[in-house]
């Protein structure tokens, strides 16, 4: 019944969707006592809170968004995304040394590897969903040809360090919230978050290039712009040194369009298995920014 409802709802265009889902992001909003106190929480942590409005009906965009992304055709998805820094990214790509994409929940991360895999083969690390009914469907949405799924397990690391030793391209999402032993504490937004130190770990073992990635809605359901960016941090030192370079990268990059960002996630739980930060110093609100 899922599958039937999103393929029928996939045929809608991409400005119905966000339409809709501007309205069932301030739903959401309103309905959830939970939902709305993190939200809020994270984003005047962060400084952005003047950007909440716009966030609320971006968060619901990106429910709504994913029917298109998982079931409509690959040329229709792949043809809504214009590309800056394209030849910059395919430098890397085609260096023989294998890349590293990361990108955080900003806009529509879903459609970077959706995008990216039509030009090159593309390894993607995933967590499948808590809900079994949408395992499938998102399997089947994100199967695409070139497009590789990892897990995250070992058995996905294996997968991702094996693409990168070929020269092939993959791609993380380092803001995720890593299983015990698999990150270490460091400020994200003034806050220790559990950070995942793969990316780390992957550019040590491969010394395959790191580049940010993301692509971010235009507005009226106009399609989607991918950027690519330049790491521009050191990876070196302690895992926590490691993790706190990838989240002050994170952090720069949210900085770019803070509304479009997944603001409601709960990045800085304590994962089973995994000793709480010594201290949590973070303030209620920070001096409100401005987006790049």
């Amino acid at each position: 019944m899922l599958v039937f409802l999103f393929r029928l709802m996939s045929r809608l265009p991409l400005p119905v969707l966000h339409s809709v889902g501007v309205a069932l992001g301030w739903a959401v909003y309103i309905a959830s006592a939970s939902y709305r106190r993190r939200m809020k929480e994270n984003i005047a942590r962060a400084g952005f809170s003047s950007h909440l409005h716009a966030a609320i009906g971006e968060s619901g965009k990106s429910l709504m968004e994913l029917p298109f992304l998982w079931c409509a055709p690959l040329d229709r998805v792949a043809g809504s995304v214009s590309i800056v820094d394209w030849d910059m990214a395919l430098e890397l790509i085609d260096s023989g040394r294998g890349a590293i994409f990361l990108t955080p929940h900003l806009g529509c991360f879903e459609m970077l590897a959706q995008k990216v895999s039509t030009l090159r083969p593309l390894t993607v690390l995933y967590r499948p969903p808590r809900s079994a009914m949408l395992q499938p469907l998102m399997e089947a949405g994100r199967t695409r040809p070139n497009l590789t799924l990892a897990p995250a397990s070992l058995k996905g690391v294996r997968i991702m360090l094996r693409s990168l030793r070929n020269g092939q391209t993959i791609g993380l999402l380092p803001d995720q919230v890593p299983q015990s032993g698999e990150g270490a504490w460091a400020e994200f937004f003034g806050r220790p978050a559990y950070t995942m130190t793969l990316p780390a770990r992957l550019h040590e073992l491969t010394r395959a290039p790191i580049m940010l990635a993301y692509a971010l809605r235009r507005p009226r359901g106009q399609g989607y712009t991918m950027h690519f960016l330049p790491f521009g941090h050191r990876l070196d030192g302690t895992p926590e040194q490691q993790a706190r370079a990838i989240n002050a990268a994170m952090e720069e990059v949210i900085a770019q369009c803070p509304e479009q960002y997944f603001w409601s996630y709960n990045r800085y739980k304590t994962p089973p298995g995994v000793t709480p930060p010594l201290a949590d110093q973070a303030p209620a609100s920070g001096a409100q920014r401005t987006a790049a």
